[in-house]
């Protein structure tokens, strides 16, 4: 069952991630964070956060004089968990798998074979207070064998989020 408790009502939030891939690739991602929920009544899971995340990543590859840019728009369920404390503060485990529209197929020396993808995320998240977040995640795209071209493509991530 999902349920909004009232220290999570209404709350909305928006994240600013610094994206680190293979090679010379960069990128900045924005995130819109409409939504955010309480899964409940799961024995085996306890008590788990769920929220909906809408992102736009700007992709660049390669050297200053001579590179390449890439834009991706995302769609991602995240669920998230604590399982520890780090001196003081809620240490998470977060994972999720969404869709993304990327808009070039051909990118980073890699022919990824659709427009469209799959995101997946898995990551680690403190909860410096009740409004902010800091996480470290790594993300893969794939269009998960859609298409005979499927190489993928990697990240390492560091976001800063605000709830409001």
């Amino acid at each position: 069952m999902l349920t909004l408790s009232s220290a999570t009502q209404a709350k909305q939030g928006a994240a600013l991630d610094l994206l680190l891939g293979e090679g010379d690739l960069t990128g900045l991602r924005l995130a819109y964070r409409p939504y955010q929920g309480h899964l409940s009544k799961v024995q085996w899971l306890g008590d788990v956060e769920v929220y909906f995340e809408l992102s736009l990543n700007f992709w660049e590859y390669g050297a200053q004089n001579r590179h390449e840019t890439n834009l991706a728009l995302a769609l991602s369920p995240v669920i998230s968990q604590q399982f520890a404390t780090l001196y003081g503060y809620p240490l998470k485990w977060e994972f999720g798998i969404g869709v993304s529209l990327v808009d070039d197929t051909r990118f980073a020396g890699k022919d990824i074979g659709s427009h469209y993808q799959f995101e997946d995320r898995l990551g680690l998240v403190l909860q410096t207070d009740s409004q902010q977040s800091v996480a470290l995640r790594y993300m893969h795209y794939s269009n998960g064998g859609l298409n005979d071209h499927n190489p993928g493509m990697d990240f390492l991530n560091l976001s800063y989020a605000r709830w409001f």
